[in-house]
């Protein structure tokens, strides 16, 4: 039986008289005749012309038309922006990977600038032999690649006693997610030498940074010799400066306070430091006063990122994708739902890929929205079981006087023309 199909190419009349029935076919879901868009139909300034030649910009950067997408801070949270956080615009990114432009900061005396020449890392403490290594000792080192998110405990921390601030950035961007290329920090310890140390239950390492404030932190020597990493790249290039260039640590699934960057010294010690870090920051307080503390991982979370108070809908009625992460520093995510009226009904969410573990995870669910009003949730579900908890669920447990690990389930009002604001659901 003979088939329609033909070995001929199309000639361009009929490719172009193909594209307009497409066009017309599709004008339903908001689509454009081609007879009526002289932006297609004409030709236009920008064929008519040279563009910039390949040296331009050496260094590639973000076209123009995309500068609004930037880290941002918020100028009443610190005294100045020496210590003090941005945020990346999540709202604005699609897929997993940050880039380290829009990759948000966190800083408690500024950035410093700090050669390879004269970076040195040190290891001492209860070791065989103290060690120090420069940049090029660590690049001899086997080194691997591992996808991880860092956040920031105090993200989110500001929503604790109600609706804050509108925009996603703000209340989840303390956020990101990078391919991170380094040495595992066991094979540094093991150069090092442990015997020395004798057993290994229960002792510790300590971490300091080589700026000002050192934000030096106590690690337990299990996390150490699991999968903690010393880093030198990010998304396949050097770290950037506010990022910790030229090393900084990586704890994958635990509070970024940890994630020590400008890293110049690593202690084996039998007991934790108890530092500034540890004890009057980085703890949560609850109602009774009292502080928990060692609470280093991150619980499953989840957020729409689109819509959301910087992401409004703007086409109307018809097709809308709904997006957003969810991540979990006890895992990898294995499920997320999405509710349309405020947690009373949940849809199964699409995961773009599977999950994996300590890295963020994206999610879609595609729906036909009729202008009605939508209060729009996310709740994330880990591989342990674990299951993201209402801010009513949380507040049980922690009071009102936490500022970090809240992790609770955000909710957005979308109303009837598209714009979206930062609500919670009594």
């Amino acid at each position: 039986m003979a088939n329609n199909f033909s070995n001929k190419k199309p000639s361009r009349r009929q490719f172009l008289a193909g594209a307009a029935a497409l066009s017309a076919g599709s004008a339903a879901a908001g689509s454009v005749s081609a007879s009526g868009d002289p932006l297609i139909t004409e030709v236009q300034e920008w064929a008519q012309i040279t563009g910039d030649g390949v040296d331009a910009t050496p260094y590639g950067l973000p076209i123009e038309f995309e500068k609004d997408v930037v880290r941002r801070n918020v100028g009443w949270l610190t005294a100045d922006t020496i210590s003090s956080i941005n945020f990346t615009p999540i709202h604005a990114l699609d897929g997993t990977i940050t880039p380290q432009g829009c990759a948000f900061e966190r800083h408690h005396s500024g950035a410093i600038e700090l050669r390879k020449q004269d970076y040195r890392l040190m290891i001492n403490g209860l070791v065989d032999q103290e060690l120090i290594f420069t940049y090029e000792d660590l690049e001899r080192f086997p080194r691997e690649q591992h996808v991880y998110f860092c956040e920031c405990a105090a993200n989110t921390g500001m929503e604790w006693a109600g609706a804050q601030l509108n925009g996603v950035q703000f209340t989840h961007g303390m956020i990101h997610n990078m391919e991170y290329t380094g040495v595992p920090l066991r094979t540094l310890l093991n150069e090092a030498g442990l015997n020395a140390a004798g057993d290994l239950k229960g002792k510790w390492i300590f971490v300091e940074g080589a700026d000002a404030s050192s934000n030096g932190r106590s690690i337990p020597m299990e996390k150490a010799l699991d999968d903690v990493l010393v880093a030198f790249k990010a998304n396949g290039e050097a770290l950037r400066k506010e990022h910790g260039y030229p090393v900084r640590l990586v704890v994958p699934g635990w509070e970024g306070n940890m994630w020590v960057k400008w890293l110049r010294r690593v202690e084996v010690l039998d007991k934790p430091v108890e530092s500034r870090e540890e004890t009057s920051k980085y703890t949560d307080t609850l109602a009774d006063g009292t502080s928990r503390k060692w609470t280093w991982a991150m619980d499953a979370k989840s957020v729409v990122t689109s819509p959301s108070p910087q992401a409004p809908v703007t086409h109307g009625k018809g097709p809308l994708v709904i997006s957003g992460l969810a991540w979990s520093g006890r895992g990898a995510v294995s499920r997320v739902d999405v509710s349309l009226d405020g947690g009373k009904n949940w849809h199964e969410a699409r995961l773009a890929k599977p999950g994996t573990k300590m890295a963020l995870a994206r999610f879609y669910l595609d729906i036909e929205w009729n202008g009605e009003e939508m209060f729009l949730q996310s709740r994330a579900h880990d591989e342990t079981g674990y299951v993201q908890p209402t801010k009513e669920e949380l507040r049980e447990v922690r009071g009102l006087n936490s500022i970090y690990h809240n992790n609770c389930i955000q909710t957005w009002w979308v109303n009837s023309a598209g714009e979206v604001e930062n609500v919670e659901i009594s």
